[in-house]
């Protein structure tokens, strides 16, 4: 069986692109940086799970979501998170999850744990450390963890940039927890 393109040529029995001379062409859209849109979004994380929503905010600043992925470029949102002192931990993460830190000195290793940071002065850095662990190491990783801002409050300063809001807890019910 032969197949006739919208041209009338014979392709060499195959149902690949072609430029009609024979040669097949590549339909592969690889994105460039002046193409790419970022939106800004913006999550309420409020009774959230921190490892499903570190997924998810990961997969939005790498720009995984879109059609237009392209593993090169960074074509990922900018992402705005409130109330990131009130994320959950399922199990017993809270006491038992411990974050090391070392001083540059011998023997200078220190360990926190998850709820000593979140009672802490500054409990977003859990959800911080989540995210930037789930993103590439390297420029463009780095890049793409200079687009998130997280907040331990409600206000933020990114009104001016009308920030969609993201429905987390109502994607899966597996995302959100009551206590």
């Amino acid at each position: 069986m032969h197949i006739v393109c919208a041209d009338g040529c014979y392709p060499a029995k195959s149902r690949k692109a072609h430029d009609c001379s024979g040669n097949l062409t590549m339909k592969t859209y690889t994105a460039k940086p002046a193409d790419v849109e970022k939106q800004w979004v913006l999550i309420d994380a409020e009774g959230l799970v921190v490892g499903r929503l570190a997924a998810l905010i990961a997969t939005r600043l790498r720009g995984k979501h879109k059609p237009s992925f392209t593993p090169n470029v960074d074509c990922g949102d900018h992402v705005v998170v409130v109330n990131a002192d009130k994320i959950a931990m399922t199990g017993n993460k809270k006491t038992d999850k411990t974050y090391y830190r070392h001083t540059g000195y011998p023997g200078g290793i220190k360990s926190t744990t998850a709820g000593e940071i979140l009672s802490g002065k500054y409990p977003e850095r859990v959800l911080l450390k989540a995210v930037e662990r789930m993103l590439p190491s390297g420029p463009l990783g780095r890049k793409q963890f200079s687009n998130l801002r997280v907040y331990a409050s409600a206000e933020h300063p990114h009104e001016a940039q009308a920030p969609v809001a993201l429905d987390v807890a109502g994607l899966n019910s597996k995302n959100k927890r009551s206590a």
